[in-house]
């Protein structure tokens, strides 16, 4: 197919036939907020269990993506999408019907095995559906939205479920979506697969896996708890691990990953701009989270519902940057992009414990409007940098960089959050109250009504000074991401990859 040929309604319908698995995989990173407790009294989990349910998908996700990205560029995307629509189909069963908590772990980790062979391939079969530039933004900011859009329903259709149905409904809701992708994946999308992809390099599969799983979970760890000597460990040894598997992408004769891709500034660039916009979007959902509910008072699911209100803003945030994009460098609309995402930290950094709900959501609407503008933006000059026999591994190598920023953000700015919440705290404040605003809740449950009242003001107070520091960084960190970012891009490169002329000028304007 030439590269200038334009997309018909078959690949538009198919692109909506990707959006299935998409919305499922991004809806099951938060769809158990609600479910916990259920679970718990059902299978009789301990804390520990609870953090290996929520964690496991998470860090089998990431340390897969890398993996799968040069599998499906051997053997196929469209038949290791049809893989993974299984995988994810039978393991939603198992976690639905799991008669204890190891069963529901198990479940979950292979939940994550499909996802990661998911995520990817949607992705990828995008770059080989859309070879027209034009299009293919327009379908890569649907696929942005389309993902955004599932983490921020996960909670809000979790809490519907369990309203109606049993906990195991959160899982089973995801058979009809796989199988209506399992039946309408082989008619309409087309099979690709690298035409030397050569053999897949197991060596170097499992040094990505050593690389990327401790890193993640040593961050988590390290936000979680503080500093301690494992998470640490864990860290440098995925480090280690991290320079052993560039070294055999060096040397493999059939490398997971072309290290050539990241000479291109288009690529490179674009990726560190997309781990960032993450750390800021994750790190602040955290706040938010507690702010509505621990503060403004909310149940979780109006939580989860007025969350939803910056939606509105997203929506079209996407289109609009692709649109931007034709009429201006990319690199300028990118950078505005990021100030936008930093006009809404400014007015979080407005919050106050009396404020109103508005304030909140207006500083969320705009930086959530801002970041997937972002990611719209640099996804696909991430896919469109690259030639389509490498989409699968770009994309999977863009989707771990997205892993690791939220990790970091949480990591960063929760970190950040904890030094000003405790700075604001009386030197005599008792235990509960400095380890943070849930178990300054949770202790005021056992209090008399006037202390409890007291020790909740307090906390709030520092709590929102928290939220306002972060948010003080977050905008100097998209300021100065914004400056990097259009210096950075705002200059057409040479790539590593033999990318037609048009598709260039596509990523460099």
């Amino acid at each position: 197919m030439s590269t200038t040929e334009r997309a018909g309604r078959k690949e538009w319908i198919a692109l909506g036939v990707l959006a299935l698995p998409l919305l499922l995989v991004s809806m099951d990173v938060s769809v158990l907020y609600f479910a916990v407790p259920y679970i718990s009294g059902d299978l009789g989990v301990t804390a520990t269990e609870q953090l290996w349910i929520f964690d496991i998908y998470g860090f089998v996700l990431a340390g897969l993506l890398i993996t799968m990205g040069s599998l499906g560029d051997r053997i196929g995307r469209r038949r290791l999408l049809i893989f993974g629509a299984v995988a994810f189909g039978l393991a939603s069963v198992a976690a639905a019907y799991a008669q204890n908590p190891e069963q529901l772990i198990a479940a979950r980790a292979v939940l994550g095995i499909g996802g990661a062979t998911l995520m990817p391939s949607t992705l990828a079969l995008i770059r080989n559906m859309f070879h027209d530039a034009g299009q293919r933004q327009k379908a890569i900011a649907f696929w942005s939205a389309v993902m955004m859009g599932g983490i921020s329903l996960g909670p809000v259709f979790g809490g519907f479920l369990l309203e109606h149905f049993w906990w195991g409904s959160v899982f089973l809701a995801n058979l009809p979506a796989m199988a209506l992708l399992l039946v309408l994946a082989p008619v309409l999308l087309p099979e690709f697969k690298a035409p030397t992809g050569g053999r897949f390099d197991l060596i170097g599969s499992v040094l990505s896996l050593a690389a990327v799983l401790p890193i993640i979970w040593g961050i988590k760890e390290l936000a979680a708890h503080g500093v301690a000597s494992l998470p640490v460990v864990a860290i440098v040894a995925g480090l280690v691990f991290g320079v052993l598997f560039v070294q055999r992408q060096r040397t493999a004769a059939y490398p997971m990953i072309e290290l050539a891709m990241f000479r291109n500034r288009a690529f490179s660039g674009s990726l560190a701009a997309n781990t960032i916009g993450t750390l800021a979007l994750v790190g602040n959902a955290v706040f938010m989270t507690q702010y509505l509910q621990l503060v403004q008072g909310l149940s979780p699911l109006k939580a989860a519902l007025w969350s939803l209100a910056p939606s509105v803003a997203v929506g079209g945030a996407a289109p609009l940057a692709t649109t931007l994009a034709r009429r201006f460098d990319r690199a300028y609309v990118t950078g505005g992009a990021f100030v936008l995402g930093a006009g809404g930290f400014v007015v979080l950094t407005q919050v106050r414990v009396e404020s109103s709900l508005a304030v909140i959501l207006i500083g969320a609407g705009l930086l959530a409007a801002g970041l997937v503008m972002v990611m719209s933006l640099v996804t696909e000059a991430i896919v469109g940098s690259v030639t389509p026999e490498r989409a699968g591994s770009a994309s999977a190598v863009m989707e771990t960089c997205s892993e690791f920023g939220g990790a970091l953000g949480i990591a960063v700015l929760g970190s950040i959050g904890t030094v000003a919440y405790r700075a604001t705290l009386p030197t005599d404040a008792i235990a509960s109250l400095r380890e943070g605003l849930p178990a300054a809740a949770a202790a005021a449950t056992h209090l008399p009504p006037a202390a409890a009242q007291a020790l909740l003001a307090t906390a709030r107070q520092a709590f929102t000074h928290s939220l306002n520091t972060i948010s003080l960084v977050g905008a100097l960190l998209l300021i100065t991401t914004a400056v990097l970012t259009t210096l950075t891009l705002r200059r057409p490169t040479t790539p590593a990859d033999p990318t037609p002329t048009t598709e260039l000028a596509a990523v460099s304007h």
